[in-house]
């Protein structure tokens, strides 16, 4: 039997099919195993697939061996994870478009993994000013030696401040990259490169000889706001691609902190729109530990389930629908789209389930339109 990360690697070489469209082939067929046999009809019946994908599917598979595939990809790409893997991220489970392929290098850690270390994002500017140097220092300084995983993207500026004020700290850093794992972007970070390879991880949805590429970035920003519980931005002008991570944080219902600063700064504009849209503000570094750390913990025995509904013992005599809502919601928090996702129902019918269960006592809302099941 072909194993299923094979058919994910396969599915993610067809031409128009994305991440946020391949998980909806999953959760239609259940596996991706199932879809690749599926006939030109029953693909087209897939949301926002169609017959012109579904012919386009038909004719790559026509001259793709999945297992063949997998065997020659190897040899250049011997370390990765996809989402029918026990190691894949958890986090990244939970957003809409996880990367069908992700490839590392590096030390893993089963308890990022897991979600059980919190990781925490730090983006900005690749031209920062020293007052965003000195805080961005600071800041990965002290979440490393509180035991944070720090994210970034290994770019100039605030990611690189990041990610060197966090190794000088003995701490954990990963890096997501917008390249293949094999290609170091800027070149002068090699030695940067080096050190993440030897204290922390390298990550990148794109396979090796991936060159860097305009539309890679904001594809990356994605995955530092899906692996992150709270993501901060230390300095941002308004044209910012650290903006399209807070706005990817802000989808996935992930905290946004930022750092305040004159309007006269440049640097410092798209700070002060995040403030004004409602992001927290880091003041001292002693609060920014107390917030963070009522970010609720995640249970390391659980295996969050990938594409469908935890399935739950009814507490009470529920009608199916109630019980399929409740399976869709963790103990960790919930955003209110992830539900909608995960239980194919109508938003208005799950917003008055919801509010019904509610008053039983079987979950709580949570701010930004997030939901919990209660023990």
């Amino acid at each position: 039997m072909i194993e299923e990360r094979a058919y994910w690697l396969a599915w993610s070489q067809i031409p128009g099919i994305g991440p946020i469209l391949l998980k909806r082939v999953q959760q239609h067929f259940g596996t991706l195993g199932e879809a690749w046999t599926a006939s030109e009809r029953a693909l087209a019946q897939v949301e926002g697939l169609g017959v012109r994908l579904a012919n386009v599917i038909i004719e790559t598979r026509s001259r793709l061996d999945p297992e063949a595939f997998l065997e020659k990809h190897l040899q250049t790409n011997p370390h990765f994870w996809t989402p029918s893997d026990r190691d894949y991220p958890r986090l990244l489970l939970e957003i809409p478009s996880p990367p069908p392929v992700l490839y590392y290098r590096g030390q893993t850690d089963s308890l990022e993994n897991q979600g059980v270390t919190p990781l925490i994002g730090i983006v900005g500017t690749r031209f920062p000013t020293a007052h965003g140097r000195r805080w961005t220092r600071k800041i990965g300084t002290v979440l490393a030696k509180h035991g944070f995983t720090v994210v970034s993207g290994m770019a100039m500026g605030i990611d690189s401040e990041a990610h060197r004020a966090c190794l000088e700290a003995g701490g954990r850093t990963l890096a997501v990259l917008g390249t293949g794992l094999d290609i170091i972007y800027p070149p002068n970070h090699r030695q940067l490169y080096e050190e993440i390879q030897q204290q922390g991880l390298l990550l990148s949805e794109y396979p090796a000889a991936t060159k860097p590429n305009k539309g890679n970035f904001p594809a990356r920003n994605r995955i530092i706001a899906g692996l992150s519980r709270a993501i901060l931005v230390m300095e941002a002008p308004e044209k910012s691609g650290a903006l399209i991570t807070a706005q990817y944080a802000n989808d996935f219902c992930r905290d946004v902190y930022t750092l305040p600063n004159s309007p006269d700064v440049e640097e410092a504009r798209g700070c002060l729109r995040l403030i004004h849209g409602g992001a927290e503000m880091i003041i001292q570094e002693n609060e920014l530990l107390e917030m963070l750390g009522a970010i609720p913990k995640l249970d390391a025995g659980k295996q969050l389930s990938l594409f469908e509904p935890a399935q739950t013992t009814p507490i009470l005599d529920l009608a199916p629908e109630y019980v399929t809502v409740l399976g869709a919601i963790a103990t960790q928090p919930t955003s209110f789209d992830l539900v909608v996702q995960n239980t194919g129902l109508p938003a208005g019918e799950i917003s008055g389930i919801l509010l019904q269960l509610e008053l039983l006592g079987l979950v709580s809302q949570l701010p930004g339109m997030r939901y919990q099941r209660k023990d």
